[in-house]
């Protein structure tokens, strides 16, 4: 390891005899080092050590997907638009990306937390849970293994930082303490020590407008936010206060399924149940459209791109209609299958229909539906699959929520539900 950072130096001897000495759930987080722009890096060995930036084109109103840590330091950051991040470093060296490439280093990087623990949640290309609690597979320390995890992905020419605790929460915010190669432990017993002093968006889903609300109320702090009445929070959080409140104190309970292989999921789906019926067809269509972001990122983050496009509505007297289109390519870009979903309304939604609960849904993911992942930059890869030119925007607010949290970019339409606190979101991958 470069860097090794541990909350609690005591704990991390105790934590380092049998079993690590580690009671209780040990979570990891991995998240891969500036991950394209260090494979871009690894296989152009003269732009090592150079600033490297991977997005759309200056000229074409583009935005970076990833800079190097040299590209950093000159202010550069994913989801900048690529015109901003040319001012500000002129000098770097662009590419628009190689994602075949990306994805096959993605897959080196999970067998090695497969062969490490069959108890693997990866959620984007380049970021995975991984459970190595004593005795649920291994006789080895957390600690150990996760030194071990660090050194395997650095033989293949990339790094990694993880975050090492007792639940997902702590290892997201553990990951993000010391980058690049770097290893945060936050031993048994010392959750509340470590998360009380930073700030609330620290915490993945503690969004600007979610800051904002906080901060009138003086929860400034993690800690602050843990010891907050529910009272307080559920203006602001809702149904979600109490979890909130919890994951702050780092008293959240995680798990970390065993391994499933893509092929395995047969659709990805979003529904959601509204507290007040859409009765314009505007709302409608607005809530398919947020449903489409979710539906098309979790594709992005599976790798998945899918030909079958399901739209569901349920109106409020229990009543639901469904209809199915095909698509010509397969795709995992909602800029392109929810249009599809709209044009799907005209069937299964007429004036006066008061909606309850409305749906999206992608499948055709096996051989014969000819799978493929769709290309980052292109409108159509060499394998047949289709994106829009809004592609790469779609994949830059990816990595913003993954970083900051799932409020912390947000399209005009999601506006219409904001006060709507009660629905109940729903999200399948059968």
């Amino acid at each position: 390891m470069d860097t090794e950072h541990t909350y609690d130096i005591d704990a991390l001897r105790f934590a380092e005899g049998l079993f690590g000495g580690w009671k209780g759930p040990a979570i990891g987080l991995m998240d891969l080092d500036a991950f394209f722009a260090s494979v871009e890096q690894l296989d152009h060995p003269e732009w090592r050590g150079k600033p490297v930036i991977v997005g759309g084109d200056p000229e074409k109103r583009g935005v970076v997907s990833t800079a190097s840590y040299e590209a950093r330091r000159f202010g550069v950051h994913s989801a900048m638009s690529s015109a901003q991040a040319k001012r500000l470093c002129p000098a770097a060296i662009w590419t628009h990306g190689h994602f075949d490439r990306y994805r096959e280093m993605s897959a080196r990087v999970m067998a090695i937390l497969a062969d490490e623990t069959p108890f693997v949640d990866q959620v984007s290309i380049d970021e995975a849970f991984f459970d190595i609690t004593p005795g649920r597979y291994s006789v080895e320390g957390p600690v150990e293994i996760a030194r071990r995890i660090s050194d395997r992905v650095a033989k293949l020419g990339i790094t990694c930082s993880i975050g090492l605790g007792c639940n997902k929460t702590v290892a997201k915010i553990a990951s993000e303490r010391d980058k690049p190669r770097g290893l945060t432990v936050v031993p048994p017993g010392t959750e509340h020590g470590f998360l009380a002093p930073l700030p609330v968006r620290a915490m993945s889903g503690i969004g600007a407008s979610a800051d904002r609300a906080l901060a009138k109320i003086g929860v400034r702090t993690l800690g602050q936010l843990a010891g907050a009445p529910v009272s307080q929070l559920s203006p602001i959080f809702g149904v979600n206060a109490e979890m909130v409140r919890r994951r702050a104190a780092g008293a959240e309970v995680s798990y970390v399924h065993a391994i499933d292989a893509p092929e395995d999921v047969k659709s990805v789906s979003n529904e959601r149940t509204f507290a007040k019926d859409l009765v314009e067809l505007a709302d409608v269509k607005a809530a398919l459209a947020l449903i489409g972001e979710s539906v098309g990122r979790r594709l992005r983050a599976k790798g998945l791109a899918g030909r079958t496009v399901t739209v569901k509505l349920k109106h409020s007297y229990g009543e639901g209609h469904t209809m199915q289109r095909r698509l010509a390519h397969p795709t995992d870009d909602e800029n392109l299958f929810v249009p599809i979903a709209l044009e799907l309304l005209r069937g299964i939604w007429h004036e006066g229909m008061h909606v309850r609960l409305a749906g999206l849904g992608m499948s055709g993911f096996s051989d014969a539906d000819a799978p493929v992942q769709a290309d980052l930059f292109e409108d159509l890869d060499e394998r047949g699959a289709v994106s829009s030119n809004r592609r790469e925007l779609s994949v830059a607010v990816d990595r913003l929520r993954e970083r900051f949290g799932a409020d912390a970019v947000a399209y005009g339409r999601a506006a219409r539900f904001k006060d709507d606190i009660v629905r109940r979101d729903k999200y399948k991958d059968v």
